[in-house]
């Protein structure tokens, strides 16, 4: 089969891997700290605070804005459940927002969703694909409400000549380095922080509210701890791999671009398929390619009998048991629902491969 997805690993990270489980130092060190710098630049952001997974960037975020019981979160239903069960877990309720046929937040349905007891907005970038930003920001602004970017599926994207993570339009923007990401250290994550005192504060709440920067008579009995916290730091074992995947992750993403615009080229237009993620003032990062397809089931089963991993990647929160109480009428997301599929964009996928692909689409299902 050719995989929708594949772990990209830098084939020189074993050196490099060896000195760090040899060194005596393991947990979060100076490698981690090395990490963040890296991660600094490429996110063009000064406050980025590396953690043990995506998801504890979101319990991060939502906990430094006090969000608790009595409170709303708007959120979209169209993502991994790692971006809503946070919400969840700090006790909110959470306001489902329709989406648009890219698959994104639509910003109106978030404005239409905004009450007296919204709390925060969580957006995610579907696939890498950036959402209208600047028309969330704005709103952000208007209501005071501020903004979460769940950038689980982003790496290298830009919005409007914004590296996406830099929180131009937002509070925070949370990335993901789990397993199949374009970047990966096995797992991790990373928060990128708008201002300062929220980046002091969590820095402690990532390490159970201990300050490990300011030296102690005994290094190993913690002064006073004002606020409690959380285990969410990175170790330099996750980091070490971080760090040696950068460079690759890179060179992965251009390639996933390149099967990307290949596929665009192909299929639009195409009987049959509707390719929607096509704004021009931004860059996706592709790490879906996801499109509109009639007869879906007909088409998985032609896929999958060419030896073509095809999936929808993610169910729609909404129709899980733990989120049934906040259903509400989605017309755009039921509209897309059964149509939208992902085909396989990354490294992997050779020119080879994506003829193959696009012979076995235009043959018909």
């Amino acid at each position: 089969m050719i995989p929708i997805f594949k772990v990209g690993m830098n084939p020189k990270v074993d050196k490099y891997l060896l000195k760090t489980i040899h060194s005596g130092w393991i947990g979060q060190g100076e490698v981690v700290n090395k990490f963040e710098k890296k991660l600094g630049k490429v996110f063009d952001h000064p406050r980025v605070l590396t953690l043990s997974s995506g998801t504890h960037g979101l319990t991060l975020a939502l906990r430094l804005l006090g969000v608790g019981v009595g409170d709303e979160v708007i959120s979209t239903p169209l993502t991994c459940t790692a971006t809503n069960m946070p919400v969840l877990q700090q006790g909110a309720d959470i306001v489902w927002a329709d989406v648009e046929r890219d698959f994104n937040i639509n910003p109106m349905a978030i404005k239409h969703s905004i009450t007296e007891k919204t709390k925060a907005i969580i957006v995610v970038h579907w696939g890498g694909y950036p959402c209208d930003m600047s028309e969330i920001g704005q709103l952000s602004y208007d209501f005071g409400i501020p903004v979460i970017e769940d950038c689980a599926h982003v790496f290298n994207a830009t919005y409007k000549d914004h590296q996406i993570g830099d929180t131009k339009w937002s509070r925070f923007a949370m990335f993901s380095f789990q397993a199949i990401k374009h970047l990966t250290c096995v797992d991790g994550g990373a928060l990128c922080i708008e201002n300062y005192e929220d980046y002091k504060r969590a820095k402690l709440l990532r390490w159970y509210g201990i300050d490990r920067e300011n030296p102690r008579t005994d290094f190993r009995c913690e002064e006073d701890i004002k606020e409690w916290g959380y285990k969410f730091h990175m170790n330099d074992v996750c980091a070490t791999i971080g760090l040696s995947n950068i460079n690759i992750a890179f060179e992965n993403d251009k390639k996933a671009q390149s099967n990307a615009r290949y596929y665009e080229s192909e299929l639009i237009p195409f009987d049959g398929v509707e390719i929607t993620q096509i704004k021009e003032d931004r860059e996706s990062s592709y790490w879906l390619f996801t499109m509109l397809v009639e007869k879906r089931s007909d088409f998985c089963s032609m896929m999958a009998s060419k030896g073509i991993s095809v999936s929808r990647v993610h169910e729609r929160n909404d129709k899980h048991t733990c989120f049934r109480k906040y259903k509400k009428d989605l017309p755009i997301l039921e509209s897309i629902i059964d149509k939208m599929i992902c085909i396989p964009v990354g490294w992997w996928v050779t020119d080879e491969n994506r003829e193959y692909i696009i012979k076995c689409i235009k043959e018909g299902w």
